[in-house]
């Protein structure tokens, strides 16, 4: 019996591999919705897997940043079984129709999902799908230099610009033996120093939540956290604007419902000190936000916090630590390298989309070899102060999307 359902699983296989591809451009909220589990299971499927391509994740973006943008998600599928998809919205930018990841800047690790068994020939299809789109180019952030559409060549290539350090820290020896190896015992001192004067304002508890109603508050104690940390200075990040507080309890939602949300909480006689909170797929953390309260920054609670969130998640199983972002001091000093995340621009629909990516690409290129050429220095802090504004201004607004009224 165990051999004749093995043997008709494996023609079921053959059929399925030999199964033409049909190919779909999703341009509707509703048929995004549909894709569900199909959708996280190539999310899985990822090299380097982001829960930032999950599909609760980008759902509720678009639902929430979406206006004044176009679904333009390309899909495949395969004996009726999704197999491949290019996330993308586009959006008008000075005339042109500009191709970005669904979630924009804050969808971090975006690239071709693939199913296993798909290959190259797949990528390139859904690029060209998109490329033959109602886009003029594509300006696509949090590209890993390994990534599928960073391999692309030919009309396809995309120009790759580093733009987020990224440090990673690996935590397969375990938390104790990566903190030991990680910090001499000088450090090792200063923390504990730190936790005693935190001791000695009250009681100290390390609060971690993983389910939705463990969730729900510590978000909320999250939000207050993060206006205190921030208050009277520049905050591009968007997490507590009005619309920014209602998209991340929507996600936080969903990605509850997957296992993939963690917060933890510093409390002192039981009134949150510091948070962070943070993502998990397969055996790896995502760090995602973090703040504490300044009135306590004398003793460090953020530092003292995130030390805790890196045994937690290193005693739940994780054996890498994602922190994203720049490189500060306290990721610098654990990280065992950094992977960067870059900007890619190309993939031209037209002759405008293909001139003013180029010129981009071009003052990019300036900046990242460096502002002390003679031409760098010109345009950066010369003929240029007017673009470098608007695009600090584009940068702020991209990460979500369109920015509401009142935001």
């Amino acid at each position: 019996m165990t051999a004749l359902v093995s043997e008709h699983t494996s023609v079921l296989e053959t059929t399925r591999e030999r199964a033409p591809l049909k190919f779909e451009t999703v341009d509707s909220e509703d048929a995004f919705a549909r894709l569900g589990d199909q959708w996280n299971e190539l999310v899985y499927a990822m090299p380097r897997p982001s829960p930032f391509m999950l599909h609760c994740w980008l759902l509720q973006w678009w639902r929430f940043y979406g206006e004044g943008c176009r679904l333009a998600v390309e899909t495949a599928y395969r004996g009726g079984r999704l197999v491949g998809a290019l996330p993308l919205v586009t959006f008008s930018h000075h005339g042109l129709r500009v191709a970005t990841f669904v979630g924009a800047r804050q969808s971090c690790l975006g690239d071709v999902l693939l199913a296993e068994g798909e290959g190259q020939e797949l990528v390139e299809a859904l690029v060209d799908r998109a490329r033959a789109g109602e886009n003029d180019y594509a300006d696509l952030f949090g590209l890993s230099a390994d990534c599928r559409l960073a391999s692309l060549d030919g009309p396809r290539k995309l120009r790759l610009f580093q733009r987020v350090e990224a440090p990673v820290l690996d935590l397969h020896r375990g938390w104790e033996a990566t903190y030991r190896a990680k910090t001499d015992s000088r450090k090792r001192a200063h923390h504990k120093r730190r936790r005693r004067q935190l001791a000695e304002l009250g009681k100290v508890e390390t609060v971690c939540a993983h389910t939705l109603d463990e969730l729900e508050p510590a978000l909320e104690e999250g939000f207050r956290i993060h206006e205190l940390r921030w208050r009277g200075r520049p905050d591009g990040s968007g997490l507590v604007t009005d619309t920014g507080k209602a998209f991340n309890r929507a996600a936080n939602a969903g990605l509850a419902e997957l296992g993939a949300s963690r917060i933890v909480s510093l409390l002192i006689d039981g009134s949150t000190v510091a948070f962070a909170w943070y993502f998990v797929i397969r055996d790896r953390v995502f760090l995602h936000r973090m703040a504490f309260d300044p009135a306590f920054s004398r003793c460090s609670p953020g530092l003292v916090n995130a030390l805790d969130s890196l045994k937690i998640a290193a005693d739940e199983g994780a054996t890498r630590v994602e922190f994203l972002g720049g490189a500060e001091r306290y990721k610098t000093e654990l990280a065992d390298r950094f992977e960067p995340l870059h900007l890619g621009l190309g993939l031209p629909g037209s002759a405008a989309g293909r001139a003013v990516a180029g010129t981009r690409a071009r003052y990019l290129g300036l900046r990242q070899r460096g502002k002390d050429s003679q031409l760098a220095r010109k345009m950066y802090y010369g003929s240029a102060p007017l673009r470098r504004r608007l695009s600090r201004r584009r940068d702020v607004l991209r990460p979500s999307g369109v920015r509401r009224a009142g935001d």
